[in-house]
């Protein structure tokens, strides 16, 4: 079974990356354990006679052997935006892609990934991420924006989870920064939930009058969040009516983007 922390992992390094920094707070020490390489259990899959699922493991630990992975300590759960800032000695001055580690795509393109690097490649803004129609946007950070010319907007305004949203586009989680969005954060407040919204830095950025766009996740696409058992069974009926659409197995879809286990 394949934690969704690994799904990210394996998108994000068959885009080209290889340089990874964890933020796990207290409690996820098995999240570095399951990307710590154990030869071991590979030889113990293959006696049982599940080839398949070594192959597999093997796989995904060649992946992390080729990867360099550092990990940092978040002690207390400040906010998103405090995490981020936690990577900045990583980052060490340059652009970074920023995902969350429990939530994953399920579309049939698959190249969400590819169009926020490349829009990032090609206009070299100070901020771009994922955004995606929502019914019901209350729940997450909104934008107000305008364009739309092949998917990309201007991002005029944002706000974390206000009560009368003005639109109905929501951030997804996958963002690209320049390295200013550290000093911008270091100047933002606590906002929603008493935590240091990221969502609420990179207004920061908008208000200094600087490139922030955002990326229209594709149509087909939908996004499965195990971040709390709620979200958790609603992902789970989500990937099952996903499947059903789309005329796939559902152990397929979940085997490739469902799956997941206590690390997750």
């Amino acid at each position: 079974m394949k934690p969704i922390v690994q799904l990210v992992f394996e998108d994000l390094y068959n885009t080209g990356i290889r340089d990874f920094c964890f933020v796990v707070g207290r409690g996820q020490r098995t999240i570095r354990e399951h990307f710590t390489p154990d030869f071991s259990y590979l030889s113990i899959l293959d006696k049982r006679g599940k080839n398949g699922l070594a192959k597999e493991l093997e796989a995904f630990y060649e992946m992390v052997k080729r990867s360099k992975i550092v990990w940092v300590n978040q002690p207390e759960p400040k906010g998103f935006g405090e995490a981020v800032m936690r990577t900045e000695e990583f980052v060490r001055g340059e652009s970074f892609l920023i995902h969350a580690g429990d939530n994953f795509f399920v579309s049939k393109s698959r190249d969400h990934l590819k169009r926020l690097l490349d829009a990032a490649n090609s206009l070299h803004p100070d901020a771009v991420f994922l955004v995606q129609e929502v019914k019901d946007p209350k729940s997450y950070g909104v934008v107000e924006a305008t364009g739309g010319t092949n998917g990309l907007v201007h991002v005029k305004r944002l706000i974390e989870k206000p009560q009368s949203p003005a639109s109905n586009l929501a951030i997804m989680p996958g963002y690209v920064f320049q390295p200013r969005i550290f000093d911008v954060l270091k100047e933002t407040k606590p906002g929603y939930g008493g935590e240091l919204q990221l969502t609420d830095g990179i207004q920061g950025m908008v208000d200094l009058g600087l490139a922030v766009y955002g990326i229209l996740v594709d149509s087909d696409s939908v996004r499965l969040d195990v971040g709390s058992p709620d979200l958790f069974m609603e992902a789970q009926a989500v990937s099952y009516r996903w499947a059903s659409e789309n005329k796939m197995p559902v152990e397929q879809v979940q085997s490739h983007a469902f799956q997941i286990s206590k690390t997750a």
